[in-house]
């Protein structure tokens, strides 16, 4: 797993609108210690006790959103993990701000067995403090495989301090535990009202424990203990503890849970086609308040974020730089992964209109592509007061907008540099308020959302039928998807007559569009034993020779051309190129524009898991390194 993670670098982002106001006797208790972290000092005395300190954990949570580098983004500068050329480093900020964080959870636990109240009325707490013990454990076990599961708050002579690493499956024991304990004391989200938004609910950690199920399930069907080493001289070993369940088992419980949730209810997928026409999902990924897109809809009409990190202009902004960097950019890959609005990949659909025309590939396509990638010469509002002409006056027309700018996009493909925003613009998480500018975006970031449940599902039950799974089932999870998107439902008729084309192909195919840039591209490849021939393929991005490209004028600027080929040194495809293990996925042409050579990236299977930071096994020696490093 690689990310951005800008949430570990700042430890304070709120995660719940009701946690942001602290007033009388909350303030006054958080007063009374550290705010960093919960201490001994810290009586649990009454259940608001405990609510406070549950409150706390979501604080640490914020915007994650990753995927650069990766076969399917064409942002390759600053972190190059897709290369595979990552280096053991002294410290780790997943590896050090998780066990940090792991420690309030625990003393939440820890005081609860102590409470000498009627548990019911600190259970929710209670439920929160597990499900946190157990997303903090599943993000270590992403990065690193098997790492000593930490159940207690530690003390400087905890013998878990110098103790050896647990294996990735007693790591997966634990967190699967903790979210029963979960499950149990959550409410329903059909009982929280609009002021709890962000927190946790049952369904929030049935859907967890989906994800957590499906990951592992298919990671020792795939991967299997490759990267588990000996125990002895490397590695955290393949100790499974008793009654740990089968591949099948997983599968089929990481299926139910998603089912739970499609039934109970309480989540809707986005759909405001209607009222937002083809754009409508880029509105979902920067929804603030009734200024924040055309319909006036706000985060009370998003139905669809399962676990969410809440932002708010006045209470807490992201203060991050994240609609300037636009870093969610598409490589050639991705823009040919998503459909056309047949149903059918652009290899095979007859509406699909080709490359010659600058604007061709965005014709009858996906509303995944009108919404968060950028039309060459349509009219897109900035944001702010003045970027790139200020930001959205809905209702009004660009040309009655009173500032003297022309809003039309034009593509970048006069240099490189940068490394963002290169032949295609990602738009997913940026804002057109006119009243935001650069780091105070304030829409909600998704930890878990409804399309990922209806996903799992998906997935779930091809794998556990060999790769079948009936129109019913597709019906009842990744159509919804498609439908919302504009795209037509696949059926088993619909990619019969195409030798290429598999269900579990398509499914997962479905995936990397629906969560790109939600940081999830590096653990599904890697998780489908993939990650070496998905990832070191050329990255391309648009064609360009043999197209219109090649002569076309900037109309902002006549005379200058659109596309200067001494520019980049990589040049472009000169062959026919499979850019993928999955044979369904189209194949790159010459002509190609090239981002990265297939001959700078060197992902093999020890980048599956990163190394342990070499600061810790010097403090404890018993930490043995992943195979590889």
């Amino acid at each position: 797993m690689k990310n951005k993670n800008l949430t570990l670098k700042g430890i304070c982002i709120t995660a719940v609108l009701a946690v942001f106001i602290l007033t009388g006797c909350e303030q006054e208790y958080l007063d009374q210690e550290p705010q960093d972290s919960l201490t001994e000092a810290v009586y649990f005395k009454t259940p608001e006790h405990f609510e406070n300190a549950a409150n706390r954990f979501y604080r640490r949570l914020g915007f994650e959103y990753g995927d650069e580098s990766s076969d399917l983004s064409g942002n390759i500068s600053g972190d190059l993990y897709g290369q595979g050329n990552g280096v053991t480093t002294p410290t780790d900020p997943i590896w050090n701000s998780n066990y940090s964080l792991l420690r309030d959870p625990n003393i939440l636990i820890e005081k609860a067995e102590e409470y000498a109240g009627d548990q019911s009325e600190i259970a929710e707490s209670v439920g929160t403090a597990y499900f946190f013990r157990a997303w903090h454990h599943y993000k270590l076990l992403q990065r690193f495989g098997g790492v000593p599961i930490v159940t207690s708050p530690l003390e400087v002579n905890s013998e878990e301090l110098y103790g050896p690493r647990n294996s990735r499956y007693e790591v997966v024991d634990q967190i699967i535990k903790d979210l029963v304990i979960a499950i149990e004391k959550l409410p329903s989200q059909n009982s929280l009202g609009l002021e709890d938004q962000g927190k946790l609910s049952l369904e929030a950690a049935k859907s967890f424990k989906a994800r957590v199920l499906l990951y592992e399930a298919t990671w020792e069907k795939y991967v299997g203990n490759a990267t588990d080493g000996d125990g002895t001289s490397e590695g955290a070993g393949s100790a499974m503890p008793s009654g740990y369940p089968s591949v099948q088992d997983m599968l089929s419980e990481a299926k139910q849970e998603s089912l739970d949730v499609i039934n109970s209810g309480a989540f809707e997928l986005w759909d405001h086609r209607a009222e937002l026409g083809d754009r409508h999902l880029y509105y979902l990924f920067n929804l603030e308040d009734g200024g924040s897109n055309p319909a006036g809809l706000t985060k009370a009409d998003n139905k669809e974020y399962i676990f969410q990190t809440v932002f708010d202009y006045t209470l807490r902004q992201t203060r991050l730089n994240i609609t300037h960097a636009k870093p969610l950019t598409p490589t050639r890959k991705l823009m040919d992964m998503y459909l056309v609005e047949d149903g059918l990949p652009v290899q095979h659909s007859p509406l699909f209109e080709g490359y010659d025309k600058i604007t061709s590939e965005f014709q009858n396509r996906d509303m995944r592509v009108t919404s968060f990638v950028r039309v060459p010469f349509k009219e897109y509002w900035g944001w702010g007061s003045n970027t790139d002409g200020g930001g959205a006056q809905y209702g009004v027309d660009f040309a009655e907008s009173g500032i003297n700018y022309d809003y039309r996009y034009i593509p970048q493909l006069l240099s490189p540099s940068g490394g963002r925003n290169i032949g295609y613009t990602g738009v997913k998480f940026t804002t057109e308020y006119r009243l935001r500018e650069t780091r105070e975006e304030s829409f909600n970031y998704p930890h878990i959302r409804y399309a990922e449940v209806l996903l799992i599902y998906a997935e779930a039950t091809a794998e556990l039928n060999d790769g079948i799974i009936s129109d019913a089932d597709l019906d009842m999870s990744i159509n919804k998807i498609r439908e919302r998107s504009g795209v037509a439902p696949l059926t088993n008729a619909l990619i019969a007559p195409f030798s290429d084309l598999t269900m579990l192909g398509e499914i997962r195919r479905e995936r990397g569009i629906e969560l790109f840039g939600e940081n999830f591209r590096f653990d599904d490849v890697k998780r489908w034993g993939i990650a070496e021939e998905e990832l070191n393929k050329t990255v391309a991005l648009n064609y360009v020779e043999g197209t219109e490209y090649e002569t076309a004028e900037n109309p902002k600027d006549p005379g200058t051309k659109l596309y200067n080929p001494d520019a980049f040194p990589y040049g472009v495809t000169q062959a026919e190129q499979s850019v993928s293990s999955y044979d369904g996925i189209a194949t790159t042409k010459p002509g190609a524009l090239i981002l990265d050579p297939a001959s700078n990236r060197n992902f093999t299977i020890k980048n599956y898991l990163d190394p342990i930071p070499t600061d810790e096994i010097r403090l404890n020696p018993a930490l043995l390194q992943n195979p590889g490093w």
